[in-house]
C-alpha cells in the first residue's frame, strides 16, 4: 500500500492558482466590486463555453433554480417532477413558489432519473396534471435531454436542466451530434453551481443558461429586485437616475470579484475536465476485477464531478476510509425521505431503486489536483477493506 498521507484526502477540492488570485486581486483594485464589467464578461464566456445564447450569473446554484422556477411562473398547486437522488435544492425551488414536488425513480445503472418511470407517472394522470420536469445530470453524467424533450412536448411540460455536476459534459443525440449540458437545445433553462467542489469554483456562485430571450430578460429583472433600467421596458422615463420595480424580485447578484475568479477558472475548465476523466478511467480499471465494488455506468460525455462506487457495507467502508485520512461522501440521501418532504405523504419505500442506491453509494476522491499517488492509496485502502 502507498504511504499513509500527511494530509486528509477529501472527495472533492477546489484548485486555486496564482492566476486565480491575481484575477481577484485586480478586481479588488478596480472601481467595481459588484455589478461591474466582470459579470457580463463571465456570462458571455460561460455561454460560449456551453454553447448557449444567453447566460445570467447569480449568487449560487440554489438561487439559479429559484429564479428559473419564478421565470417559468411556477404557481401554488402546480406539479413538477424531479429525481429523489439529488441535492434538496432541485426540489426546493418548486416549493419556494408554492408548487408540489413529485418524484420518479432512478435507473440503477446510472442513478439518473429514469425517463420511463417519468412516462409511467405522466400516463397515470390526465394531461395537464403536471407542469414541469427537472432532470439532474447526476455525478456529471448527462440525462438524454432529447428524449426528455420529446416526453415533455408530449405532455406539455417545461424543462429545467440541473447541470450543476456537468459543465463540459455532453450526450450524443439521435443524429450523432454532441449536445453540451446547458446549451439550451432541449431544456428551457439550465443551471450551474460554482461551489468549491465543482468544476469551476468561485466560493459561491451560479449560472443560468437559456436560448429563450423572453426568459433571459425576465431573469435579468428577477435577480435584481424585479428592477429594470431599460427605457424600452419602463412605463415612463424621468431621467438618467430613473428605474422601475416592475415585479417582486430578489437580490441574487454575483459580485465582480467572484466573476473574475470564475473567468480565470473557466480558462482551465477543459484541462480540469480531462484530468477528471483520466482519474475516472484509472478507477474503472482498478475496480474492474473487484467483485465487491460496483461503479456507476459512465459515458464519453461524462463530466465526472463525482466518482461513485456501490458496496454492500457502505457505512463500514466510509468509517474505514476516514480512519485512513480519506474523507469520502454520500450523494445523496433521497429527497423524499427527508422529514420536510414526508409531511407531504412521501415515505421510505416509495422509490425502492433510489433507496437501495442510497444504502450502497459512496463518492470517493476525484478532483483535478488529486495525484496518482493519492488515488493509488485510496484504491489500495478500498481493496484492503473489501478483501478483509
Amino acid at each position: 500500500m502507498s504511504n499513509f498521507p500527511t494530509h486528509p484526502i477529501p472527495y472533492g477540492r477546489q484548485h486555486i492558482t496564482e492566476s486565480d488570485i491575481e484575477a481577484v486581486t485586480a478586481t479588488l483594485r478596480s472601481d467595481y466590486l459588484t455589478q461591474g464589467p466582470k459579470v457580463g464578461e463571465f456570462e458571455e464566456q460561460f455561454a460560449a463555453y456551453v454553447g448557449a445564447r444567453y447566460a445570467v450569473a447569480v449568487s449560487n446554484g440554489t438561487a439559479a433554480l429559484h429564479l428559473c422556477a419564478l421565470a417559468l411562473q411556477v404557481q401554488p398547486g402546480q406539479r413538477v417532477i424531479t429525481t429523489p437522488i439529488t441535492f434538496a435544492a432541485s426540489a426546493n425551488c418548486v416549493r419556494y413558489c408554492g408548487g408540489e414536488v413529485h418524484f420518479a425513480d432512478i435507473n440503477p445503472a446510472t442513478a439518473l432519473i429514469d425517463l420511463q418511470a417519468v412516462r409511467r407517472l405522466l400516463e397515470s394522470h390526465p394531461k395537464g396534471y403536471f407542469h414541469g420536469l427537472i432532470p439532474v445530470d447526476f455525478a456529471g453524467l448527462p440525462v438524454n435531454l432529447e428524449e426528455a424533450r420529446m416526453l415533455a412536448d408530449e405532455f406539455g411540460l417545461w424543462i429545467i436542466e440541473d447541470a450543476c455536476h456537468a459543465p463540459g459534459g455532453y450526450f450524443t443525440d439521435s443524429r450523432g451530434h454532441q449536445q453540451s449540458c446547458g446549451n439550451g437545445q432541449y431544456a428551457d433553462l439550465a443551471i450551474f453551481s460554482f461551489h468549491p467542489v465543482k468544476h469551476i469554483a468561485t466560493g459561491e456562485g451560479g449560472m443560468i443558461t437559456t436560448n429563450r430571450e423572453d426568459l433571459y430578460q425576465e431573469l435579468l429583472k428577477l435577480r435584481t429586485h424585479g428592477i429594470t433600467k431599460d427605457p424600452a421596458q419602463m412605463h415612463r422615463h424621468d431621467g438618467g437616475w430613473y428605474m422601475e420595480m416592475q415585479e417582486l424580485g430578489y437580490n441574487y447578484r454575483m459580485p465582480d470579484m467572484l466573476c473574475a475568479l470564475g473567468i480565470s477558472q473557466l480558462q482551465r475548465a477543459n484541462e480540469g475536465l480531462a484530468r477528471r476523466r483520466q482519474l475516472a478511467a484509472r478507477y474503472d480499471e482498478a475496480f474492474a476485477d473487484i467483485s465487491g465494488v460496483t461503479s456507476l455506468a459512465g459515458a464519453g460525455g461524462h463530466a465526472y464531478h463525482l466518482y461513485v462506487i456501490e458496496v454492500e457495507d457502505r457505512k463500514g467502508l466510509y468509517d474505514w476510509l476516514r480512519a485512513k485520512q480519506i474523507f469520502a461522501q454520500v450523494h445523496y440521501i433521497p429527497v423524499h425521505t427527508m422529514p420536510y418532504y414526508q409531511q407531504f405523504g412521501w415515505k421510505p419505500g416509495d422509490f425502492p431503486l433510489a433507496e437501495n442506491y442510497y444504502q450502497r453509494c459512496l463518492s470517493i476522491p476525484l478532483f483535478p489536483s488529486l495525484t496518482d499517488e493519492e488515488q493509488d492509496y485510496a484504491i489500495a485502502c478500498i481493496r484492503e477493506f473489501i478483501d478483509r
